[in-house]
Formats: structure tokens, sequence, C-alpha cells
């Protein structure tokens, strides 16, 4: 038969431990603060694309023209003094290469497009310049882009080009149709749009070429929408905690569920604590990681629990504190290498990965640890506690009189 480890023992020690920890996390929001990422915080968003121009425009009528480009077609609008105000559109289809819709672009009247590379390349992928005007004039060329596979134009490259810059770069896309995504924080009043995007591109420029670089679309995220996003993130956790108290209190016992909910408040503490001193960047993703505890510290808690259940039928003695013992002995191989072998694959993320996975691996990898221990000794603890003090009719951590007969179960079961 298995040994009976002593855990009981070891519940106020924890609970000391735990509350200093959790202090320390307090004092160090004071101290150091979030490090917030631009999830939380207004900021610029860009969507940039780099590669070589394929199409050099210009037009020499007497009319005004410009071009927009679709997913299916370029269009051509012509209006003005001397025109019939009529848009002309070349499909993709219709003009399969880059070399095509050139020659298609030419037959309209003033129109002069010059190709400048990638004539074979598929048409489908031209986009313009969105910072660019789309207006088309006889002494400055609108350029037309066409997306390129290039091994020397990848995620870590750029990151590394906007290394001074406050900036989140995300990769978009596939090779051959890539894009990224920069995201910057506005941390500065006195900071315009203008010119943290101008400080962007003036870095990308420098390392791509002024002519290489496009932006495809820009967001601007005001301090109301990020404001909104951080309250309804709280709100989330808040629902989710409520909900598994719910399940907790229906499948077991209030006290259960009340050991269940202190250990999962626990935990995020525990991990707010750890973000606060290292000050990782608390984006989405790394409160992805703290969601994702809420769903393996329960499932955890719950397999304790439900040994628990099941010896106070069995387990023939009056001290709960013994069938917590038993309950957590019993379950303790499998919590250990539930979390190991979890521990496996977030270490694989932490040691492999950069950027935003990384924190999230991080962040989830001491989530894990806190985890695994509060399922054992605080969820434990307070649910000793609560059978000391709140019980009617209980004496200290008795086992209730009907709890002990096998045919009966808990009463909220």
């Amino acid at each position: 038969m298995k040994t009976v480890k002593k855990f009981s023992k070891a519940f106020p020690v924890c609970a000391v431990i735990s509350f200093l920890i959790i202090a320390a996390g307090v004092a160090g929001y004071f101290i150091k603060g979030i490090n917030y990422g631009i999830d939380f915080v207004p900021g610029l968003v860009d969507e940039v694309r780099i590669a070589p121009p394929a199409i050099s425009v210009t037009y020499s009528g007497t009319a005004t023209a410009s071009i927009e480009a679709s997913n299916l077609a370029l269009d051509v609008i012509i209006s003005g003094a001397g025109a019939e105000n009529e848009t002309k559109s070349f499909t993709f289809g219709q003009n399969p290469t880059v070399g095509d819709m050139v020659k298609a672009l030419n037959s309209v009247e003033g129109i002069n497009a010059v190709l400048l590379s990638g004539e074979s390349s598929d048409s489908y992928g031209l986009y313009l310049d969105s910072a660019s005007t789309s207006r088309l004039y006889s002494d400055s060329a609108l350029k037309l882009y066409v997306a390129k596979e290039d091994p020397s134009v990848n995620i870590d490259t750029v990151r590394a080009s906007l290394s001074s810059q406050n900036v989140v770069v995300k990769e978009l896309g596939v090779d051959g149709n890539k894009s990224f995504q920069i995201r910057a924080a506005i941390s500065d009043d006195s900071v315009s749009v203008e010119k943290l995007q101008d400080g962007i591109m003036a870095s990308l420029h420098d390392k791509f070429g002024s002519d290489n670089v496009a932006i495809v679309k820009t967001d601007f995220v005001g301090s109301q929408f990020s404001n909104s996003l951080a309250y309804k993130s709280i709100a989330l956790a808040l629902v989710t905690l409520l909900i598994i108290w719910g399940y907790a209190t229906i499948r077991f016992h209030w006290d259960f569920a009340l050991g269940s909910i202190i250990a999962l408040v626990h935990d995020c503490l525990i991990m707010f604590t750890f973000i606060s001193w290292s000050q990782i960047e608390f984006s989405t993703t790394t409160f992805a990681a703290v969601l994702t505890i809420f769903g393996y510290s329960i499932n955890a808690t719950v397999v304790i629990l439900d040994r628990v259940r099941e010896n106070i039928r069995v387990v023939q003695t009056k001290d709960f504190r013994d069938i917590l013992d038993t309950a957590i002995t019993g379950t303790l191989s499998r919590s250990i290498i539930t979390t190991v072998t979890t521990l496996f694959a977030s270490i694989s993320l932490l040691v492999f990965t950069t950027g935003s996975i990384r924190d999230f691996a991080v962040v989830l990898t001491v989530g894990l640890i806190s985890g695994c221990y509060s399922s054992i000794f605080i969820s434990g603890g307070v649910i000793a506690l609560a059978r000391r003090h709140w019980e009617p009719g209980v004496h200290a951590n008795h086992v209730r009189p009907h709890e002990n007969k096998n045919v009966i179960s808990m009463p909220a079961n």
C-alpha cells in the first residue's frame, strides 16, 4: 500500500510563501508597473510589403487620371476637362503577367507605363503604396509593386531594421505573398502619428531601399479602444472564474469550489508577479497564457477533488486532513507527470521561438509550475480551513458523519 504523505502539514508554510510572493507582486506593480504591449495602449498599425517596383506609370493628358488596385483588377479613372469621365478596368485574369498589364495600361491614351522588373511575374500580386497619392502626373511616376519571394526579406531582418523603434512586428501571408504588420505604441502625446510613421519608414528605407517599401494598409488604435480592450480582458477573466466557481459548486461542494477559485486566483497573481518584475510585455498573447492556465489548473485541481470525494466514502477517519493527504498522495504521480510533459512543450517554445510566442511560453511555464503547486497545497489548505471555521456542527477538521457512509455522496452532488 502506498505510504500516505502528510501534505497537510505544509499547508500553513505554503500559504505564507504564497502570500509573500503575491505581496512582492503588489509591490512590483507600484514600483515597476506592468509593461503593457501595444494591444493595450494607443498606437499605429502599418502593414508593409517589401519588394522592388514592377511598373512606373505617368500621364501626359489634359484630364485628371488616377489608378486604383483591387483584388481583381487595376482601374484607371480618367475625369475632368477634355475627358468623358470613364473608368477602364484591366483584370488580372485577362492580363495574367506584369508584362501583359504594362501593354494594357499603354493602350490608354496619355498613359505611359514602363516595365521595371518582373515581366513574367503574376499580375495578381500588383499593389500600390497607400501612403502615396494614386493620381498620375507627367513629371512624377506612380509605382506599382508586385509580390516577390526574396529570402533576404524576412521577419528577422525587418525586426533588425526597426530595433531602434518601439514596435512589434508580425509576419503575414506566405512566401511569395508576404507582408509585415508593424505595431507601434504612442507613449508620448507630443509624438504625432505622422512622425511615428515617418520614423518607421525611414528605418525600413535605410535597410531595404526607399523604392522597395510600400505601405499596404494603415490603422490607428485610439486610447478609447485600447482601454476598452483592457476592461474587456479583465471582464473575461472574471466571467471565467465565475463559471468555474459555479461548475465546482454544482459538481462538488461550496468549500471545494472556494478552494478551486482561490487556487486559480493564486496562479493568476503569481503570473502577474512574474510579469511585473520581469517586465515581460503584457499583450493579448500573454493574456491568452493566463487563460490557458485557468483551464490547466482547474483540471489538475478537479482530479484531486474527485479523489477526495471518493475517499470520503471509503477512508475510515474522522480527520478530514487525512482524507486530503490520501487523495493528494494518490494523484501525486499523475499531477507531476502531466505538468512535466506539458512543460516539455512550453520549454520547447521558450527555447526555439522569439517575440510574442516566446513571451507566451515564458508565462505559460510559470503558470504550469504554479498550477501544479496550487492544486496540491493551496486548494487543499483552503478547503481544510473552510471546514474548520465555517461548517456548522463540524468540529475542527472532522469529516461530517454522513460523509463516511458508502452509499451517500456529498450533499451538493
